[in-house]
């Protein structure tokens, strides 16, 4: 286990666990982060009891507790020894257990309510969505890019900035073992987590956050990513720097946007407070904030000047780099 525990302190731990509803709430967390209200209708208990629950489970490390406006959600503890702890004690339990199978009837009805709001969501803004995609080169010929340019070593940790839909976070599923998606909007993180649930996918979550100042751990990604985000930004360049401050030594930064383009009605109709990025633009805040640009990818639309070329640029942490030559260095001169 990643984690040892104490002996009484792993005591205390299984003794949280080993009650018939809690139990029963760390294996719905398991597939997904739930609020107390996605709880009591699932449980059918009342919420001072579900919150009761929540609560033993909290102090013992079982379950994180974040807010996201004025809902709080509840998910599995991030942490690898409590994490392993928990899915091994899930692991024993019975798949036709009856309790457990209306759970899950439950969680899918809690689930297809969300789906409908998230599908609500977008039918409301697809228009806007459509006239801008029109524009750039399909969705599928950049995610095949940055798939290729990642490439298929797993990975442990992941981090997508301003992640909206959450798509990011699906496609790099298969590589990473833990990873998050920081959105200020609540309707996107609805959208979110609604695709992450539905793709089966539950080493994600999702959370509210500011992406100037993101509520994660510094120093402990892997990958971060900012998929058309920064023309949005008042400040870009800062967010950059603060992605950069995530990566663990040699991790790697993607960023995907626009290249520079004269279409002002995307400022004016859509909020995008820049009209993309020069190449050296980009270089500039990445070596500014300790990162090497190792590679730029371009993708032209098909309407030629009239379109918006698409960038992909992955810069990596440095550090690990200047270690590497300082042990060679060190090598030489033993030799």
């Amino acid at each position: 286990m990643g984690d040892k525990l104490e002996l009484l302190t792993l005591v205390d731990t299984l003794k949280a666990a080993a009650e018939s509803s809690r139990l029963r709430i760390l294996f719905l967390l398991a597939s997904g982060d739930l609020t107390v209200s996605d709880l009591t209708a699932i449980l059918n208990q009342s919420q001072p009891r579900v919150s009761r629950h929540l609560k033993l489970l909290q102090e013992a490390g079982l379950v994180d507790r974040y807010q996201e406006g004025s809902w709080a959600f509840f998910r599995l503890a991030e942490s690898d020894g409590a994490r392993e702890l928990i899915l091994g004690l899930l692991a024993r339990i019975a798949d036709d257990d009856p309790l457990v199978e209306r759970d899950i009837e439950r969680l899918f009805g809690v689930r297809q309510k969300r789906q409908e709001k998230a599908t609500h969501y977008f039918r409301s803004n697809a228009s806007s969505w459509d006239q801008i995609r029109s524009l750039h080169v399909p969705d599928k010929a950049v995610e095949a890019a940055l798939l290729e340019l990642i490439g298929t070593r797993p990975f442990q940790s992941m981090v997508d900035l301003g992640t909206g839909t959450g798509r990011l976070l699906e496609l790099f599923a298969p590589l990473y073992r833990r990873a998050v998606g920081i959105d200020m909007s609540r309707e996107m993180l609805a959208v979110a987590r609604a695709n992450l649930e539905r793709a089966g996918i539950t080493n994600a979550q999702v959370r509210q956050g500011d992406v100037y100042a993101p509520p994660v751990d510094r120093d402990a990604f892997d990958l971060v990513t900012v998929h058309q985000v920064l023309h949005y930004l008042d400040d870009p360049a800062s967010v950059v720097k603060e992605a950069a401050r995530l990566l663990r030594p040699s991790g790697r930064l993607v960023i995907v946007d626009f290249a520079p383009h004269g279409h002002e009605f995307l400022r004016e109709e859509h909020a995008h407070n820049r009209l993309g990025f020069a190449d050296k633009q980009i270089e500039d805040w990445m070596t500014e904030a300790g990162l090497d640009l190792e590679d730029t990818l371009s993708f032209a639309p098909d309407n030629g000047n009239e379109g918006l070329t698409v960038k992909l640029w992955l810069g990596r942490d440095r550090r690990l780099l200047i270690a590497d030559t300082t042990t060679a260095h060190s090598a030489r001169e033993t030799v």
